[in-house]
């Protein structure tokens, strides 16, 4: 999947978080900014790189701001930032739903 454009998903609330993909070059880069770093940035950056892996997108750049999420929501924000920014509107959750994050 190709990033056109940057996109947004999630918010600032306390168990949250809000993801922003744009076009990047190069792979994947995360700037990740969490409370709770020292003890879950590592698993936080590998569920947005792997989910972003298993959308196929290749070229991005991500800021995560996370404010206590699991990851059952980092990566459903990651996904909904990622279609948004390729302008996808339809969604195979049965592919989803297979992922192994």
């Amino acid at each position: 999947m190709e990033i056109s454009q940057t996109a947004v998903a999630g918010s600032l609330e306390s168990s949250d978080i809000m993801v922003t993909v744009k076009p990047g070059a190069n792979g994947i880069t995360i700037d990740l900014e969490s409370s709770v770093e020292k003890q879950f940035g590592r698993r936080i950056r590998q569920v947005i790189e792997e989910t972003l892996k298993n959308l196929g997108v290749n070229d991005v750049a991500v800021q995560a701001v996370d404010k206590g999420a699991l990851d059952c929501t980092i990566q459903a924000r990651t996904i909904a930032a990622v279609h948004r920014a390729a302008g996808v509107d339809q969604y195979d959750w049965k592919e989803i739903d297979t992922w192994n994050v």
